[in-house]
């Protein structure tokens, strides 16, 4: 059986929360199981620091990051689970990547050009404190999934582009070297693959609006309790359309459940009692993970070694196809 490559990482730049969870943690140790599937899982630390200088965070998440995957069931046996920094040979062909990349095509990245369009609103300079991690980090993305020739690359809606940008690079890599890499293909979620946050924007970092994944309960209860809602009163019926309370409640319950939950807002539910049935849901599928999850933040050495052991399964990959990449741009041994 040919088996389809599905790569996915997460940058090491926080605390995991429910966002990560549903849009990729738990979608990817799902897609890990399955027979026809080869998953490569990374913590994404060198892109970390394209954004993030605070060493103790980027170390901190690493760990974080690495735990949460373990405790929540990821088999290292049936996928290949790395840190993207020990595998030397993603900076390498970054390098070989960057020196055939049209710089029309980093223009383009919505990152710049977010960024510069930012500067200009503020009366800045169009390229301040745009660094060349910043500017060009679509290339060591390409990196990432080509090296391990991934041909599914899970990502959101505003991620699409990166996976372009590969195929890109890959097209005119293969056109101008021959055939080496293959040309990944983008595979979005469903609607529930996006979160929204406390305050009803997308549930990010960036927004400081998330909800960790391992809180405690009385914890976890504060931050549900906290989620952004209308004021309409008990009896009044609300619109689950427009309810982050609804939308984290769909992405953890069953279809009975939510069906149960819809007509509960038609008949205008309290908020209070929406958002501790909430609890209750959430609670109920991560409590289990937590301990195991607080059990792995607690033994360091032996989420390392686990790190390491994917490592070396990643570059048994790795090493042949950059091998492969030398000699065809005409890095090789002077007898050959």
């Amino acid at each position: 059986m040919t088996k389809k490559r599905v790569l996915t990482g997460i940058t090491t730049t926080g605390t995991p929360h429910l966002g990560n969870y549903i849009g990729a943690i738990r979608p990817a140790i799902a897609a890990s199981k399955a027979d026809n599937v080869e998953s490569f899982l990374f913590l994404a630390d060198l892109h970390a620091i394209v954004k993030c200088h605070q060493p103790d965070m980027v170390h901190q998440s690493s760990k974080e990051i690495a735990a949460t995957w373990l405790a929540l069931g990821l088999d290292t046996e049936r996928s290949t689970f790395y840190r993207q920094s020990d595998v030397p040979e993603i900076s390498e062909l970054t390098w070989i990547l960057t020196c055939l990349t049209a710089k029309g095509l980093m223009n383009r990245s919505h990152a710049y050009k977010a960024a510069v369009a930012s500067n200009v609103e503020e009366g800045e300079d169009p390229d301040n404190a745009v660094t060349m991690g910043l500017y060009s980090y679509p290339v060591l993305m390409a990196a990432d999934i080509l090296m391990f020739k991934a041909n599914d690359v899970p990502v959101g809606k505003d991620q699409i582009q990166h996976v372009e940008m590969a195929r890109d690079i890959a097209g005119r890599f293969n056109h101008r070297f021959g055939d080496v890499f293959v040309l990944p293909e983008a595979k979005v979620g469903g609607d529930g693959a996006v979160l929204n946050g406390l305050d009803g924007r997308k549930m990010s970092k960036s927004y400081g609006n998330t909800i960790p994944l391992f809180l405690p309960e009385k914890q976890l209860k504060k931050h549900i309790n906290k989620i952004k809602t209308n004021l309409l009163e008990p009896g009044e019926a609300k619109d689950p359309g427009d309810s982050t309370v609804f939308q984290i409640w769909t992405a953890f319950a069953s279809e009975e459940q939510t069906q149960t939950m819809r007509e509960e807002f038609a008949n205008g539910i309290a908020w209070g009692e929406a958002k501790k049935r909430l609890l209750e849901l959430v609670n109920e599928e991560l409590c289990e993970a937590r301990e195991r999850y607080l059990e792995l933040m607690a033994d360091p050495v032996s989420v390392e070694k686990v790190l390491l052991e994917g490592a070396e399964k990643a570059r048994n990959h790795s090493r042949p196809l950059i091998k492969q990449v030398r000699e065809a741009i005409g890095i090789r041994a002077l007898s050959l």
